[in-house]
């Protein structure tokens, strides 16, 4: 099951990203944490003491001609890295990935940050102010969850960039459910209206998170602005205030229980929603053709409508 957890800048998403990563790993489930956003904190939510470059992870955003060169396979409708976008959908012959399976994209990709496995998208540098939209960097993300096949039991959870740039591109369309995270006040709830609008054009599932909730008037503040979206909430919490000075005693199993059940009930809601590989799929094409016919084809000179494979949707069953 995929997760995306969104929200304004400073409302809490990235350390509620490294916390249900963490609640999952803990019950043993198999987890992949990924830190999509362009201000590169999970790690260190995680409880990576240090510059995240220190992980030697390799960013997916600076090895996507590789990613591409992979995932292709031997898809007769793609002939080359080139003729390849982030949007590609998989078809016959494509490479398809289990979650965390023996393949050289996790191997090279992904290091372990406590119990956590974690990918990075990579930081902005000198090289791409003014040049590059950080949407490029996300393309590794959009590919390699394009080309996953996961199932019931196991997450990815992906830290994605703040505000409403998360609907930027068509990365929002591959999960199945996203949390919004959002704080009890005017600007916390504002992202809220912009996202509800979007996810209903495609029907995406969201649920709004409250967080750093101190009373029942902060409470009652999110009802009214967020309605039955409004899923659970996190109170304010001194052990996370403890995790980011340094100082926490203990894993988070120290949580406080109030915020160890909302995590619970965020799990359940995953668990609940069983995937709709069809409906997945139709939203990787949809965006792909979009995409195509907006820019792509132009820019490659090429018909890459074509890359479309009507034969094939993914699912366990495109594994056999």
């Amino acid at each position: 099951m995929r997760i995306a957890f969104v929200g304004k800048g400073g409302s809490g998403k990235t350390t509620l990203s490294a916390l249900f990563s963490r609640h999952l790993a803990r019950s043993g489930a198999p987890v992949l944490a990924v830190d999509g956003d362009i201000n590169q904190h999970l790690a260190e939510a995680l409880g990576h003491d240090g510059d995240p470059a220190s992980l030697g992870t390799p960013p997916l955003g600076a090895h996507v001609a590789d990613i591409k060169d992979l995932l292709r396979g031997t898809n007769p409708r793609i002939a080359s890295r080139e003729a390849m976008i982030k949007t590609t959908p998989p078809g016959r012959g494509s490479r398809l990935l289990r979650l965390l399976g023996d393949d050289e994209l996790h191997a090279r990709h992904v290091r372990r940050v406590g119990d956590v496995p974690l990918m990075v998208t990579g930081e902005f540098d000198e090289s791409d102010l003014g040049v590059a939209c950080y949407h490029s960097k996300l393309g590794g993300v959009e590919l390699y969850l394009n080309h996953l096949v996961d199932g019931p039991g196991e997450y990815v959870v992906v830290d994605m960039t703040a505000g409403a740039d998360a609907f930027a591109s068509g990365l929002f369309t591959r999960f199945d459910v996203t949390f919004l995270v959002a704080e009890p006040t005017r600007k916390g709830v504002s992202v809220y209206r912009q996202y509800r609008d979007h996810a209903r054009e495609f029907g995406i599932r969201i649920a709004v998170v409250g967080n750093k909730v101190t009373g029942e008037d902060d409470l009652l503040f999110l009802k009214e602005h967020v309605g039955d979206d409004l899923l659970t909430h996190l109170v304010q919490s001194p052990w996370v205030r403890a995790a980011e000075q340094g100082r926490a005693e203990g894993e988070s199993e120290s949580l406080e229980p109030e915020n160890r059940h909302a995590l619970s009930v965020l799990r359940d809601t995953v668990d609940a929603h069983p995937r709709d590989w069809a409906a997945l799929h139709a939203h990787a094409v949809e965006f792909h053709l979009r995409n195509a016919r907006s820019w792509a084809n132009a820019a490659t000179g090429l018909d890459l409508t074509a890359q479309v494979d009507p034969e094939f949707t993914p699912g366990p069953a495109s594994l056999a």
